[in-house]
């Protein structure tokens, strides 16, 4: 009879420790479906470029540093009524939550960089859905709204990188246009490497530095010069569903 108790507990036991793991196992699965928003799988694949249709171009500024040189970027963008999309860091945005809440305020589009600016195709979906995670998290705090846009550090977008980023509900931007501003050329090289290679449709790559700020007045007037619009990524995006939608 003592022996049929104890077997009798502890299979009760066993119930209970089961049901709990399916319980916990429910959980998880709940918890992470109601943080991820619906993105078809069409957009899963990165964003190069938007339609060759548009006169226009977007300007992504990625941001992890270079806060010193943010405060005359805005301003010359707010002269030149350049709307621009900021890709920030969420290791960057704890540090100047203030210097984010600007950049939204002036009318600038606000995107996801990550948050530790790892290099995205060593990690899993599940390290790059953690990453970009926690900087929607912050930036969503700051801003109130969390970024549907995200742009992987150093452009790398396996197929991890990109399964995480559409599990995250964002699309992946890259670019069709690269300043190489980080290896700090002169104003003058940044420029003829986009007005040399500018399109319709160009996403434009840059990040604060003291080059792309004194290269970016007379960029600007360029561009607009040779008939171009300058929008945010999500402004190019509805412009590109809209025509697949007239067809």
């Amino acid at each position: 009879m003592h022996v049929y108790v104890l077997n009798r507990q502890r299979v009760w036991r066993g119930v209970v420790l089961t049901g709990l793991g399916l319980m916990l196992l429910a959980w998880g699965y709940w918890f992470d479906h109601t943080l991820r928003r619906t993105v078809p799988a069409s957009a899963m694949q990165p964003v190069y470029q938007g339609s060759a249709e548009q006169k226009e171009v977007a300007l992504t500024v990625n941001v992890f540093w270079g806060e010193e040189y943010l405060p005359r970027m805005l301003a010359i963008l707010k002269e030149e009524n350049a709307p621009a999309t900021f890709f920030i860091g969420g290791q960057w945005a704890e540090q100047f939550p203030r210097m984010v809440q600007e950049i939204a305020g002036q009318g600038n589009e606000i995107g996801n960089h990550g948050y530790s600016h790892p290099h995205p195709d060593q990690l899993s979906v599940a390290g790059n859905l953690n990453d970009i995670r926690r900087a929607e998290e912050i930036l969503a705090k700051i801003n109130g709204s969390r970024p549907q846009l995200y742009a992987p550090p150093y452009g790398e977008h396996g197929p991890a990188v990109l399964e995480a980023s559409r599990d995250a509900g964002c699309r992946t931007i890259l670019w069709s246009v690269d300043t190489i501003d980080w290896q700090k050329p002169s104003p003058e090289v940044i420029s003829q490497r986009v007005l040399g290679k500018v399109h319709n449709g160009a996403i434009i790559l840059m990040h604060p530095t003291a080059p792309t700020v004194e290269a970016l007045p007379g960029l600007i007037k360029e561009l607009k010069k040779q008939g171009y619009h300058l929008v945010t990524i999500s402004t190019m995006l509805k412009h590109m569903e809209g025509e697949k939608q007239d067809r």
